[in-house]
């Protein structure tokens, strides 16, 4: 069973995710011309996106490695980026087994309404089976760390439900969609909490400085292309140790900043693709489901978070975290991990967060802000046992993405710096019982919460639907 996950996983999301929409959208009753057209420009977007990826990793990941070398930041927790933690994910027991158990949970919460997301995001299951993975190896034990993945499934569904509206009322063409993914999922409730505080604090309320805005006040500077330019040669110029080396090195300078201009104008092109394959799917699924399952028009689809990365805000913040990420690994006492790799996963941190930010760019960044910092410490806490995991991937499969360099650990804040992922991994790992014990009670009490909702929500559609009648009548 292993093998044959590895071997479909193997395959990558611009490869499973046509066949998946291919195969889905003739179930549900779509051509095949048009499922397979559908299908397709999903996969052209994933590859689009892998492209423009590869290339800010590839301008980026050598410079900063220079400007590690000359200022000597190294640190002891190494940066191995996704693919190490998709790999340590999949490449165990519990990621083996990780797609129909959680299938199968997701079935059982439809049925029982406490979920309205049907999560067809099949690729991104891996972060659930990373987090099953670590508290496998750290705890010994399948059961606890099948236990931590299904938690950390049932929370991200219900999170999706609860962020779903604001989520399609502030992104165009995401009617039905929703986003279950826990690295998203886990900063939605700090992005609530941070926006309420900083309408409190005078003035700042009414600070509205989204991306638009920016263009719109500062011209071309405010432009994410220009931006991205700026912030590249800015790069490439801490990797000379001179102003004669600056002189020398122009060239390249300045292509490294063409070069971060190109990935902030090209993701948002990118994206696009995803919608335009997306849509026909959504809708007819969304219909299909509404007649299987009673009450069901509130269904919404769980899709990946690249659907929405392109957003000017999210660019504009991802780019100016970049530098800021560096100047607090190194600063901040206690912080052991370096952020290199990791740092071409920072889109990622926000689709969730601008629905409550509104895409206002200083709140935005102020919640990007908190969440570097306590990313940073918490993958140096979990350096540990992501260590051991990948060590044994390692062995086990000869992978090279997961070795780690002698006398270092390994470490990824793409999902290691989840708090939903820290928070589940501590309760299990270090109060087993008593933790695990509040986990369940948690996710029982936000499963009944969830349940009240959607019934009441049904009522409400039906009332709606009442009356729509005898006022036709």
């Amino acid at each position: 069973m292993e093998g044959i996950f590895s071997y479909i996983i193997g395959l990558g999301a611009a490869v499973m995710m046509p066949v998946i929409f291919t195969v889905l959208g003739l179930c549900i009753g779509i051509r095949l011309g048009d499922a397979l057209k559908s299908g397709l420009k999903v996969g052209v977007g994933f590859v689009g996106l892998s492209i423009v990826t590869a290339l800010l990793t590839s301008a980026l990941g050598p410079a900063l490695d220079t400007v590690v070398g000359i200022y000597n930041l190294q640190l002891r927790v190494f940066d191995m980026g996704w693919p190490a933690a998709a790999s340590v994910a999949y490449n165990t027991a519990v990621g083996a087994f990780i797609i129909p158990v959680c299938l199968g949970v997701n079935i059982l919460m439809l049925f029982t309404k406490t979920t309205r997301t049907v999560n067809i995001d099949l690729w991104n299951y891996w972060h659930f089976a990373f987090i099953g993975a670590v508290i496998y190896f750290a705890s010994d034990s399948l059961a606890w760390g099948f236990f931590g993945a299904i938690v950390c499934y049932i929370i991200t569904l219900i999170i999706a439900d609860m962020t779903a509206k604001k989520f399609q009322r502030f992104y165009k063409d995401m009617d039905g969609i929703s986003i279950p993914q826990p690295f998203c999922a886990g900063f939605a409730p700090f992005a609530w909490a941070i926006n309420k505080g900083l309408d409190r604090i005078p003035g700042i309320g009414r600070l509205e400085i989204d991306a638009e805005g920016m263009k719109r006040k500062f011209g071309l500077m405010g432009e994410p292309l220009f931006l991205g330019v700026i912030v590249g040669v800015g790069i490439g110029c801490l990797t000379c140790e001179s102003w004669s080396q600056i002189v020398e090195k122009i060239p390249y300078i300045l292509g490294l900043g063409i070069k971060m201009g190109a990935v902030m104008e090209l993701i948002p092109r990118v994206t696009v693709l995803f919608i335009e394959g997306l849509k026909p799917i959504s809708d007819a699924t969304r219909r299909l489901i509404a007649r299987r399952f009673k009450g069901a028009d509130g269904l919404n689809i769980g899709m990946s978070p690249a659907l929405v990365i392109g957003h000017p805000t999210t660019l504009v913040v991802s780019l100016l975290l970049i530098p800021v990420s560096l100047i607090l690994a190194v600063l901040l006492p206690g912080n052991q991990f370096l952020p290199l790799a990791s740092l071409a996963g920072l889109f990622y941190v926000f689709p969730l967060v601008l629905p409550f930010t509104r895409g206002n760019v200083f709140k935005t960044f102020v919640v990007g802000l908190v969440v570097i910092v306590l990313g940073l410490y918490m993958v140096t806490n979990l350096a540990e046992w992501f260590s051991l995991a990948a060590r044994d991937v390692y062995v086990a499969t000869g992978d090279s993405a997961v070795a780690i360099p002698a006398g270092f650990s390994g470490g990824s804040l793409d999902f290691a710096g989840s708090p939903l992922a820290w928070i589940i991994f501590q309760l299990v790992h270090n109060l087993k019982w008593i933790g695990s014990g509040v986990l369940v009670i948690g996710t029982m009490a936000l499963m009944w919460w969830n349940r009240v909702l959607i019934i009441r929500n049904e009522k409400a559609m039906i009332a709606a639907g009442s009356d729509r009648i005898q006022s036709m009548e």
